[in-house]
């Protein structure tokens, strides 16, 4: 692990993306029914991404060579973050989740579903998706590129940015933009801080919010 990214899994989503708006980086977290398969479980890290398409006439052998491409691609120390095109079937599972997890990944973000999910959550391996389904991608999904930009909800997601994703939700750092986000981020949430201190010792809470100007 990277220090951003220990310095970042010790942040929230929320100081993050209430940080990333006063800096000008509007709108950055991925859309709200994106969550995390176990309650409270966190994902932080750089990403890779991914991005897949459902096909006809296309056999389970194809389909699982073309999964296992990118299971073999997969880079040691980084979240990937996926755009499947597709609402219809898992596009993570519990064999994958635990290859993925020995290859050194951080977590797997995904537009769209999961399955073995009692499985996935024993591993502790975080994936943060939209929905359930027993439907896998045999003879019905494959991959396009890996590494490549890709848009999920408003955004578009590029790989070497940097998500975090909570309770809250994901949000999404550009790469550019890093260092500085998590820096001041840690700095507001210090604020924050003081701020929980001051009221929890009596101080009038819009008093403490002119004081220390974050809430």
């Amino acid at each position: 692990m990277t220090e951003l990214t220990a310095r970042l899994e010790k942040l929230y989503s929320a100081v993050v993306y209430d940080t990333m708006t006063s800096a000008g980086l509007h709108q950055r977290a991925l859309p709200p029914e994106i969550t995390s398969l176990h309650p409270g479980r966190k994902v932080a890290g750089p990403v890779w991404t991914l991005a897949g398409s459902p096909r006809d006439g296309v056999s389970i052998d194809d389909t699982l060579l073309s999964w296992t491409g990118f299971l073999s691609a997969a880079p040691t120390g980084r979240v990937i973050v996926c755009q499947p095109n597709d609402s219809s079937i898992a596009h993570m599972g519990e064999l994958s989740a635990e290859t993925l997890q020995l290859r050194g990944v951080r977590g797997y973000v995904v537009d769209g579903g999961c399955r073995d999910v009692e499985r996935v959550n024993e591993l502790g391996f975080p994936v943060f998706c939209r929905y359930a389904t027993p439907a896998d991608v045999g003879a019905r999904w494959m991959v396009d590129s890996m590494g490549e930009p890709i848009e999920i909800g408003d955004l578009t997601v590029r790989s070497g940015d940097y998500v975090l994703g909570d309770a809250d939700g994901v949000v999404v750092i550009p790469a550019a933009a890093a260092a500085e986000i998590v820096a001041e981020a840690e700095r507001v949430a210090n604020t924050e801080d003081a701020l929980r201190d001051a009221i929890r010792q009596g101080e009038d809470p819009q008093e403490a919010y002119k004081r220390y100007r974050v809430f």
